[in-house]
């Protein structure tokens, strides 16, 4: 709708370069879907822009749920061998749904490019939503790694066949015109863009993905947009048991967090004297108030603090600092080592005739380590709780709030495609709001 031609406009009167990075001609290339698998994706471009985009569809087949609900893993590249050192793990039912049509789609992305152009002219763009981010996940560690590699699916041991066979074949009518063409073509700049997508890999394909964003790798920035309490985004979860063994599961790529838009129907309060926030007039709700300045967090970047997304260590030394214990034990050593010179009777004065004097000054120490501990215990929590059985606080804390969520509902709402578009919206300071049936909807006022 408007949102976009908006945000544009803005961009431009910013003088920032190149805002409009799709361009007025995007126009849709091919659908692709696995009559099987299920497995759908989109191939856009802008030949004024030189941009592909290629786009990946979320859950909404119940065959789709069948692969969300997997937790198994398999080897990455096919034909390696499961448990043997170096050998990257990924989800079984996300890989074997994008195999269904990751060559076919290598095909069409190479044959969208413009006439007597090549696809090393191109930037390419590769999203999705939900299962269509994890997809995009895969597909983008494939090319970022290999390129286009249109001779095969997914990563396999087996050689694969030349790139450009099939393809050659579909253009020039079985005449092989890209003999020339030994390695498989790469674009000019290629770029992720997730949406609340689930986890896709163990730790060992994580690190192996980190390693292809930057100018050393092949993909130029990658990037999984969360927004705020989805659920959807923090699974799977990794776990240790009996049957299925250790399956061990992390997010790829830095985490951008989005604050989840607020309902039509409750009051939004930014900042006490209502810095950041815009009053609107929308349809049904007399005045709301709504962000005008920008509302996420991007790992790594916006500042130090960890990704809250991110699992981390559920055990940690119970004596570790911000623990319960750990916090007492230190108090009492601070108190300890500072009585020690303060309060500590000399040498001389040790004897029976002092006894008195000594057991006041044992209780002055002691009643400053009262104090200390009380007042700990007085900022108690739940989290602080579980830190005495070896559980991290900040793990526990953030199991909490994802269990609130779920009460509350938050968790499968803010994983709707209308939320994230809507949080985007927000993050980016357009004006909308969401009316009770998750419509978008613009403010009356014009930005």
């Amino acid at each position: 709708g408007k949102l976009s031609p908006r945000h544009i406009s803005r961009l431009t009167a910013s003088n920032l370069p190149d805002p409009d990075v799709i361009g007025d001609d995007l126009e849709l290339c091919v659908f692709v879907t696995h009559e099987k698998t299920g497995c759908t994706g989109a191939v856009y471009r802008s030949l004024a822009r030189k941009t592909i985009a290629v786009s990946f569809r979320g859950t909404c087949a119940p065959k789709d749920l069948v692969t969300d609900a997997s937790i198994l893993q398999t080897p990455w590249v096919r034909g390696a061998k499961e448990g043997e050192d170096g050998v990257l793990m990924v989800h079984a039912g996300f890989r074997e749904s994008l195999d269904s049509i990751s060559r076919r789609m290598k095909e069409l992305v190479i044959a969208a490019v413009g006439p007597d152009e090549s696809i090393t002219d191109y930037d390419i763009l590769i999203t999705g939503h939900s299962l269509g981010g994890a997809l995009a996940t895969l597909f983008a560690a494939d090319v970022g790694e290999y390129g286009f590699d249109a001779g095969r699916g997914l990563p396999q041991e087996a050689p694969s066949e030349p790139w450009f066979g099939r393809l050659a074949k579909t253009l020039a009518s079985g005449k092989s015109v890209t003999k020339r063409l030994a390695a498989p073509p790469r674009p000019r700049s290629l770029k992720l863009y997730s949406f609340g997508s689930p986890r896709v890999g163990d730790a060992g394909f994580v690190r192996k993905f980190g390693t292809l964003i930057g100018k050393k790798g092949g993909l130029d920035g990658a990037y999984r947009v969360v927004n705020d309490a989805d659920v959807v985004a923090r699974m799977p979860r990794s776990f240790d048991g009996l049957i299925l063994g250790k399956v061990d599961y992390d997010h790829c790529g830095p985490t951008a967090l989005v604050a989840a838009p607020k309902n039509a129907l409750e009051e939004v309060i930014d900042a006490a004297d209502g810095t950041g926030v815009e009053e609107v007039n929308v349809d049904g709700v007399d005045s709301i108030i709504i962000p005008t300045k920008p509302t996420f967090w991007v790992e790594g970047e916006s500042d130090d603090s960890k990704c809250p997304v991110r699992d981390g260590s559920a055990l940690v030394n119970p004596l570790t600092q911000g623990a319960l214990l750990g916090d007492i034990y230190s108090e009492l050593k601070t108190v300890s080592d500072s009585s020690e010179e303060e309060d500590c009777l000399p040498e001389e004065k040790l004897g029976l005739g002092n006894a008195a004097e000594y057991a006041t000054k044992a209780a002055k120490i002691a009643g400053k380590m009262s104090s200390k501990v009380t007042g700990r215990l007085q900022k108690l929590s739940a989290s602080d709780v579980t830190s005495v059985l070896g559980i991290d606080k900040d793990y526990a804390e953030r199991e909490a709030t994802l269990f609130q969520s779920i009460l509350k509902g938050d968790a499968v709402f803010h994983h709707l495609e209308p939320q994230y578009f809507a949080g985007m919206a927000q993050a980016c300071g357009l004006n909308y709001v969401v009316d009770p049936e998750s419509m978008l909807k613009e403010g009356d006022k014009n930005s």
